[in-house]
Parts: structure tokens; C-alpha cells; sequence
């Protein structure tokens, strides 16, 4: 064989191996090291067995799921959010799909705003099982208003819930598992920790701030290998956060997020959250395209990014203010490729707005 019949061979594997991975790439609902670990890595089923797990908004979307799919895998489990009555019945369906008995779950309501009751709800965890293995800071919630018709008490509760809240139980957590060498704090962020779009600066600014937090923690964590500090940045998953999003007031919620079928499933989402769990991956982005495509323009091609963001930006905003759809999309300008009509109604009480503030 001629040393030039090899080397066009060389040049033809290369080729065949870069259309591979652009064929993977566009049918990729994660970030390809999240889909090399989910190929060869470590799995959930071994990996978090036995462990105690604190999942915060777990009465509905990502949250209970992720409940239920940890149930199986023969956890303890902390189940917290506001609405006592929906935790029980994520409980009850966990004792009777899971592997688990009663004594394996513990509900334990929690308001995240009130961070006076972190430490007590830290030590209440401590006292039913001895440890905690895993938080997962699940709770928040988002926004559907443009900057300048919303008031500054809707930036407030963004702050306070999605980040102050979620800064607050990680500090009453972490000294348990810097005693202990050990454990993991994930973060369920959003696209929008990673990208920006119109409608949602409060929300993307409280995801923003997220990312930066606990990327610097990590970095402070260096001592303590054990320890690992992961972000998890869903895109369009099935979930109530739309529906509970704020609007202009902290008195009204979107109510109706629309129909959600183009969304990516919750419990695909789950899967992909408890393999990076197992293979201790530090952030991944979960999404079905093409909003995974933006998050790595917005990372590797920011120009290109700003000029797409810009374009449907406009597109978004001008639907907005005619009414046509506040789509129910959480993440990235990609969004509004999608939009379809829903209607929206308004609540009268700051209370009824704050229901599901930490749902997912």
C-alpha cells in the first residue's frame, strides 16, 4: 500500500468521523460529555444507592420526578417544597412504584424565602437519617414581563426564592459534608443561567447569579475532593414552571403555560440528571434542539449568538405585546421558533401567586 493511498484514507476516516459526530450532535439532547458518560460511564442504579437524598421543590415537574425515578434506585429521601398535601402525594406514589418503605421518606415542608428555617429543616434531616449524601437545590421560579412595565418587588422574590433561597440551605448543608469529606450539591439551573432572552430578565439574572455562585464555590472546595458542586441547565422541559411564573406584579402568575408536547420529557430530563449525578459531571445542559445548539453558540460564538438572540428577540417581544403567546418556553431566544397561542389569566392575591413558588 502506497504511503498516498494512506494518507486518503486517513483523510476519509477523519471525514467519516466528523459527519458521525455531527449526525450524534444533531440528534443529541445533551452536552456531548453527558451523552459520553450516559454511554460509557457510571450508572445512577449503582452509583446513589443507599445515599440520603434532599430534593427541594419536589411536589411537581422536575422535582417530583426526579423523586419518583430515586425511589427506585433505593435512596432516603427528603422531600421538601410549601404544599404539604402535594408532598404527600408524591410520597404516596413513591411507596407504591419505588423501593421504598415509610420509614425510607421524610416530608419536610420548606419555604425557601424564609431562611430563618434552613438551619432547623438542615437539622431536622440530620436527626431522621444521620447525613445528607445529596441536595438537590430544585426550587424557583420564573418570569414573563418586560423590564420596564415590571416592579422592582418582582426582582425581589426572584432573588430571594431562586437565589438567596437556594445560597441559604446550601450554607446550612455544606459544613455536614465538609465534616464528613463528602457529598453533592446540584443545582438545577436553567439555559438561562448559561444564555439571555427577552421577557426574563429577573429570572435570568437570578440563574446568572447561580451559575457564578457555585462555580466560585467549587473553586473553594478544592480541599475537599469529595465534595462535588454540580449545575445542572435544563432547556424546555415539561414542568409548572410557566404556569407559576410572575408577571408584572407579584400578584399575578402566567396561570397557563400552553400547550407543552414540543417540550423535552420530564422524565428523559431525570434520567440525563441522575447520570451526571453518578459520573460527579460539574455542569451539563440538557435540551432537545435546537435550543442545545444555542447554548454552544452562546458559549463557543457569542457574536453569533447575539445576532440569532437579537433577531428573535424582537420577533418574541413584538408577540408579547400583541398577546400571541407567552409559550411556555424557559430557556434560550429559540423559544419563540416555537411559539404557540395560550391564554393567560391574572391572580388577585400575592398569596395565590406565591403557591407553587417552589415548583418545578
Amino acid at each position: 500500500m502506497s504511503w498516498q493511498l494512506l494518507l486518503w484514507l486517513l483523510v476519509l476516516c477523519a471525514l467519516l468521523a466528523v459527519v458521525v459526530q455531527l449526525v450524534r450532535f444533531l440528534r443529541a439532547d445533551g452536552d456531548l460529555t453527558l451523552l459520553w458518560a450516559e454511554w460509557q460511564g457510571r450508572r445512577p442504579e449503582w452509583e446513589l444507592t443507599d445515599m440520603v437524598v434532599w430534593v427541594t421543590g419536589a411536589s411537581s415537574g422536575i422535582g417530583e420526578e426526579l423523586a419518583y425515578q430515586l425511589s427506585k434506585l433505593g435512596v432516603s429521601l427528603v422531600l421538601s417544597a410549601r404544599r404539604v398535601q402535594e408532598l404527600e402525594r408524591v410520597k404516596r406514589r413513591c411507596l407504591e412504584n419505588g423501593n421504598l418503605k415509610e420509614k425510607d421518606i421524610l416530608v419536610l415542608p420548606l419555604d425557601l424565602t424564609d431562611r430563618s428555617s434552613h438551619e432547623v429543616a438542615t437539622k431536622a434531616v440530620l436527626q431522621e437519617f444521620g447525613k445528607i449524601d445529596i441536595l438537590v437545590n430544585n426550587g424557583g421560579r420564573s418570569q414573563r414581563s418586560l423590564f420596564v412595565d415590571t416592579s422592582l418587588d418582582v426582582y425581589k422574590e426572584l432573588i430571594e426564592l431562586n437565589y438567596l433561597g437556594t445560597v441559604s440551605l446550601t450554607k446550612c448543608v455544606l459544613p455536614h459534608m465538609i465534616e464528613r469529606k463528602q457529598g453533592k450539591i446540584v443545582t438545577v439551573n436553567s439555559f438561562l443561567g448559561i444564555v439571555s432572552a427577552p421577557l426574563c430578565s429577573g429570572y435570568c439574572a437570578s440563574k446568572h447569579a447561580l451559575r457564578g455562585f457555585f462555580n466560585s464555590l467549587r473553586t473553594e472546595l478544592t480541599a475537599y475532593p469529595g465534595i462535588i458542586v454540580s449545575n445542572i441547565c435544563p432547556g424546555p422541559v415539561q414542568s409548572n414552571i410557566v404556569n407559576n411564573a410572575l408577571k408584572e406584579e407579584v400578584t399575578k402568575i402566567v396561570g397557563n403555560g400552553g400547550d407543552q408536547s414540543h417540550k423535552m420529557a420530564t422524565s428523559r430530563c431525570v434520567r440525563l440528571m441522575l447520570i451526571s449525578m453518578a459520573n460527579d459531571l460539574k455542569e451539563v445542559w440538557i435540551a432537545d434542539q435546537p435550543f442545545l445548539l444555542m447554548a454552544y453558540l452562546w458559549q463557543y460564538m457569542p457574536t453569533w449568538a447575539w445576532w440569532i438572540t437579537n433577531k428573535v428577540g424582537k420577533k418574541r417581544i413584538e408577540n408579547f405585546k400583541s398577546g400571541v403567546a407567552r409559550s411556555s418556553m424557559d430557556v434560550s431566544v429559540g423559544n419563540d421558533m416555537l411559539l404557540q397561542k395560550s391564554n393567560n389569566r391574572d391572580l388577585s392575591t400575592y398569596e395565590m401567586a406565591r403557591t407553587d413558588a417552589n415548583q418545578r
